[in-house]
């Protein structure tokens, strides 16, 4: 038995991981900083406290490319950044009161849309590449998650009924983020096997 070739094994694996897990939260944290990135577009709605924001574009493609730990990681460090008042919430703002105001819901809504979007679809793997029929489910649910909470605390914030509610947090939004969750699909599709070559690499 050739002792020396076990121990240079043990190092090598070592190694592998080490780099591995420093990818993974390298592109965790570039697609949280992608995240925060969206908050130079936002559009304010007629009669709703909730803007127009590309923040939820970038949350679901972050769940879609990097799984479901990937995802939690990514969005959680961006709104970690929000929370302690870097300016990357909608109209170029930051501190923990958003999580408290009528929007709070949805930013929450980011952490469980790719969260869930990242285990439909699973870590990318360039042996075992995600069908596109899954894809496009995990978008439709991550879109459709991000509303519960939003909604909810948009009507408890604003006093407002759950028809109130449902007017001004999700009717003047569905047809946009229809169309987001299409381009996220279109991007993710190709962007997961570069990032499953990366970690095989």
């Amino acid at each position: 038995m050739d002792t020396n070739s076990s121990h240079d094994y043990a190092p090598k694996g070592r190694i592998a991981v080490r780099h591995k897990t420093m990818v993974k939260l390298t592109l965790s944290a570039l697609f949280g900083a992608l995240t925060a990135a969206g908050t130079f577009i936002s559009i304010p709605i007629p009669l709703s406290p909730v803007p127009i924001v590309l923040q939820n574009l970038f949350a679901l493609l972050t769940g879609l490319v990097l799984g479901p730990l990937g995802g939690l990681t990514g969005v959680g460090l961006y709104l970690l950044a929000g929370a302690v008042g870097v300016p990357v919430f909608a109209g170029a703002s930051g501190g923990f009161a958003h999580f408290l105001g009528p929007t709070g819901g949805f930013l929450l809504g980011y952490l469980f849309m790719a969260g869930v979007a990242g285990l439909i679809v699973g870590t990318p793997q360039a042996d075992r590449p995600c069908p596109l029929w899954r894809i496009i489910a995990a978008a439709l649910a991550g879109i459709i998650l991000q509303y519960i909470p939003g909604v909810i605390q948009l009507k408890l914030v604003i006093d407002d009924t759950w028809l109130g509610a449902v007017t001004k947090g999700f009717l003047p939004f569905i047809i946009g983020d229809g169309i987001k969750g299409v381009v996220a699909v279109l991007i993710a599709s190709r962007l997961r096997r570069l990032v499953a070559d990366h970690l095989d690499g």
